[in-house]
């Protein structure tokens, strides 16, 4: 990808499909019901937007790629994708529920994304999501930084993609926006990858883009290589690479006496 919104989406459903497959504990939170609405935020190529249809809701499925919706479009042709950004997005009608699985982390601005999520919910409709928690990725980030820092003398924050806020800072925003928070856990997932000795370099090549824009494809390489050789002793275990994800899921409710719009800023 050249950007968070210009995904390969073959390449996400191929060799990063652990994604969605991790995903199905946050819709057993969410308890989809026969007929409700439901918006599935930064839904990627739809799979799970899929499996809460198959559960009788409606569902709708938003992300911010052209090609990820393209190609949940061509699996899932029945479902309604649409293209859209999570930070700034409204709704013809409100829905009964917001899902959200492995996406707000890529949204520096939470306290918009949350905005949108309340003027998108009805009263008594829920928030329910899980993304990279505090401490995510922590060991390949760091080994990225001290690489991009040794070799480059890049400064590795600057060009940091993600958000990965604790319990407390995310449920203050929750709160802060008028949400009743419910539900919210911190806790560790090592994640295995496919493809033994390559694992490590599918992860790069589909998550890490932001940190090598302008690198050619030899010093891209020569740099993913390097953080292989940072985290070995760390994530490669028993011939496959296992990162260390760190994951956070919440669930929120808006109150029930609260009308669909309403903005705090």
């Amino acid at each position: 990808m050249t950007s968070i919104n210009e995904w390969n989406a073959n390449q996400y459903d191929d060799k990063l499909d652990f994604v969605s497959a991790l995903g199905k504990g946050v819709i057993e939170l969410l308890r989809p019901a026969p007929g409700e609405r439901i918006l599935d935020l930064g839904c990627g190529t739809g799979d799970l937007t899929e499996e809460l249809a198959k559960s009788g809701a409606i569902a709708t499925g938003m992300d911010l790629s052209e090609n990820m919706i393209a190609s949940a479009k061509i699996k899932f042709p029945q479902i309604d994708f649409r293209t859209g950004n999570a930070e700034a997005f409204t709704v013809d009608a409100a829905y009964d529920a917001v899902f959200s699985n492995a996406a707000l982390h890529w949204m520096k601005n939470p306290e918009r994304v949350i905005a949108c999520v309340w003027n998108a919910l009805n009263g008594g409709g829920r928030f329910v999501a899980e993304f990279g928690g505090r401490g995510n990725c922590e060991t390949i980030i760091d080994a990225l930084g001290e690489a991009l820092k040794e070799d480059y003398g890049i400064d590795a924050a600057a060009l940091n993609p993600w958000y990965f806020p604790s319990i407390a800072q995310y449920a203050k925003l929750l709160e802060d926006q008028g949400f009743d928070v419910k539900f919210a856990l911190h806790f560790d997932r090592p994640t295995q990858m496919k493809d033994g000795e390559d694992g490590l370099g599918h992860w790069l090549a589909g998550f890490a883009d932001d940190f090598v824009k302008g690198f050619t494809e030899q010093q891209r390489d020569a740099l993913f290589a390097k953080v292989g050789s940072k985290t070995r002793t760390a994530l490669f275990r028993d011939g496959s690479w296992h990162v260390d994800y760190k994951r956070l899921r919440v669930m929120a409710i808006k109150p029930q006496d609260e009308s669909p719009v309403h903005l705090r800023t």
